[in-house]
């Protein structure tokens, strides 16, 4: 399992956390945000597809502010995915 922190832009987080393992995500954690929000997020995603989870988080918007945490999450797994070298 491969650990990744991807320090977020935009957003009230200030990153989030994640692992990825057999092209699955793991222990999804935000520090900072909405804690209610963030937490279901990571109950949400537990052991789902990185990949297909970046594309249906891409794009997601927090009050006008062109991207939220979801789509902060997004970002990070995209470069965990390509910096990793993982295809998924």
């Amino acid at each position: 399992m491969k650990d990744y922190v991807y320090k977020t832009s935009g957003v009230c987080a200030k990153s989030v956390a994640f692992s990825i393992e057999d092209g699955k995500l793991h222990n999804v954690r935000f520090t900072g945000g909405c804690p209610g929000n963030t937490a279901a997020i990571g109950k949400l995603l537990e052991g789902a597809d990185a990949k297909s989870t970046m594309e249906l988080l891409r794009g997601n918007d927090c009050g006008g502010r062109g991207t939220s945490c979801a789509d902060q999450l997004s970002r990070g797994i995209e470069k965990a995915l390509a910096e990793g070298n993982i295809v998924v």
